[in-house]
């Protein structure tokens, strides 16, 4: 009976031919002297196979490389269009806002505030006493620091200095049940005192009556009075209003604007006539406005 598929040698026998033909051609290669020539052929002849089946691999990470670069190209592009949008909103606005106040106060023969001279201190460390909302800054005696001064973030009053070091003072923040500031609202200029809550994120204003013009929302500033904080300077915005007419007065409470749980760099007032030295005054002030004037200037040029 004949076989369909007829067999070939078996395994064994392969891999005996196998080593076999490799040992003929390592003893041809190490005795024969022209088949280093042959064996260059054959590389050269091998070669573009070589390449041919690299080819792929290649050009999948060639795309990969182009594809992930694009994507961070435009993610980063959408990023800086966003804050340039953002920062030349602030600009107009700020300057806007700064021309519309000069002009009133002009127009109702109103005083311009004096400007203050400032100075910018580091948080060093912050008191654990949970009852006790007080950080420590890395300015003291030797830098002009005095009891009572302003102390501010970028956003808003932080507090007032409570103890001077030569090299460090202590900061009653406004969220301190003992501290106490008086504001008035932007909006009507009624005038309150705001107390500390005990809490980070709350401020408490104090008798309030049932029928004041007070609503959520309404921005909180500094109104002058007591000589320790200017006058005019952000503190908070009322968020909760309270109205218990079994009460005598309303229940208000405000959020700070300044950032008391996260911060980091803060500014020191003084007054023009008692600043050190190494204070920023008015004329450096000036000097920052025209340059941020002449930076826009040049934005709006291109």
């Amino acid at each position: 009976m004949n076989e369909v598929f007829a067999r070939g040698p078996s395994l064994p026998v392969r891999l005996a031919i196998v080593l076999v033909l490799s040992l003929a051609a390592m003893l041809i290669d190490t005795k024969v002297e022209n088949f280093a020539a042959a064996r260059t052929y054959l590389n050269s002849m091998v070669s573009p196979l070589q390449y041919i089946a690299n080819l792929p691999g290649e050009m999948m990470s060639w795309g990969a490389e182009r594809f992930s670069s694009r994507q961070k190209l435009l993610a980063d592009n959408k990023e800086l269009t966003n804050r340039i949008a953002l920062m030349n909103e602030q600009l107009q606005r700020f300057k806007i806002l700064q021309q519309e106040n000069n002009d009133l106060r002009k127009l109702l023969d109103a005083p311009v505030r004096d400007s203050v001279h400032k100075m910018i201190t580091e948080l060093m460390a912050v008191d654990t006493n949970p009852y006790s909302h007080q950080i420590v800054i890395n300015k003291g005696a030797i830098d002009g620091v005095y009891l009572n001064q302003s102390v501010l973030d970028d956003n808003g009053i932080v507090g007032q200095v409570s103890e001077v070091g030569s090299t460090n003072s202590r900061v009653l923040l406004i969220s301190d049940v003992t501290h106490a500031i008086p504001i008035r609202i932007e909006r009507n200029n009624v005038r309150f005192i705001a107390l500390g809550d005990g809490r980070l994120d709350s401020l408490k204003l104090q008798h309030v009556p049932h029928s004041a013009d007070i609503q959520e929302g309404d921005v909180l500033v500094s109104s002058g009075l007591g000589d320790v904080f200017p006058e005019g300077y952000p503190v908070g915005v009322i968020e909760e209003i309270g109205r218990d007419e079994s009460r005598p007065f309303a229940d208000v409470r405000a959020r700070p604007l300044a950032m008391l749980d996260r911060l980091k760099y803060l500014l020191l007032l003084w007054p023009s006539d008692q600043a050190p030295e190494n204070a920023i005054g008015p004329d450096d002030q000036l000097l920052l406005e025209s340059t941020i004037n002449d930076a826009t200037k040049s934005e709006g040029d291109l």
